[in-house]
């Protein structure tokens, strides 16, 4: 019984995320949604802060299995690369609680909320990161810094995605991985 409670809990909390934002989600508002006594939730969570962060850790060990599962061994490290943060993006974009999160992230700047959302891109520059070496390992790519690579790989990626669309018509995935290709893999030069 007491596993279902957390299990409600946990639910409401991330309804209530997704439809509030962090900074306007009460434990009175997760305690009503669960529809269980506000006392119930602090038998789980000391705080809103550690039921949020349990939300958050689900949250980023759904987008590894989402890009992992986006990963094909047959394909070149590239193509395994951008299908994986493809899936992870339109993951994000189709999730609720990342939708709102990134958007109180730029309409508020919570504290709380920059903080998670950073939690998010370090954990993708981490999985960037060990996909990396694995290909330096294997001889697929040149070596280099696989945490700036991992960096300057998501945040193109993300700019392409993104910032691109703001002025722009939007890039299909077959351009992106060819943009993504030339500069990072082939190189501008002749």
């Amino acid at each position: 019984m007491a596993i279902d409670r957390k299990k409600l809990i946990l639910e409401a909390a991330t309804k209530s995320f997704s439809l509030f934002g962090y900074k306007a989600t009460t434990m009175d508002q997760v305690a009503k949604i669960a529809n269980v006594g506000k006392g119930t939730i602090y038998t789980f969570f000391k705080n809103k802060e550690e039921l949020f962060d349990e939300i958050i850790t689900t949250l980023i060990l759904e987008m590894k299995t989402v890009a992992e599962e986006a990963m094909d061994e047959s394909l070149s490290f590239y193509e395994n690369l951008h299908s994986a943060l493809y899936k992870i993006l339109e993951f994000r974009t189709q999730h609720q609680l990342s939708i709102k999160l990134f958007q109180e992230e730029r309409e508020i700047g919570t504290p709380a909320v920059l903080e998670v959302m950073q939690k998010l891109e370090n954990a993708i520059i981490n999985f960037i990161k060990n996909k990396v070496r694995c290909a330096v390992d294997r001889g697929e790519i040149q070596p280099c810094d696989p945490e700036i690579t991992a960096f300057v790989m998501l945040k193109l990626y993300v700019s392409l995605i993104f910032d691109w669309e703001k002025q722009h018509e939007p890039l299909n995935k077959d351009e992106i991985l060819n943009l993504f290709e030339l500069y990072l893999f082939k190189g501008l030069s002749k």
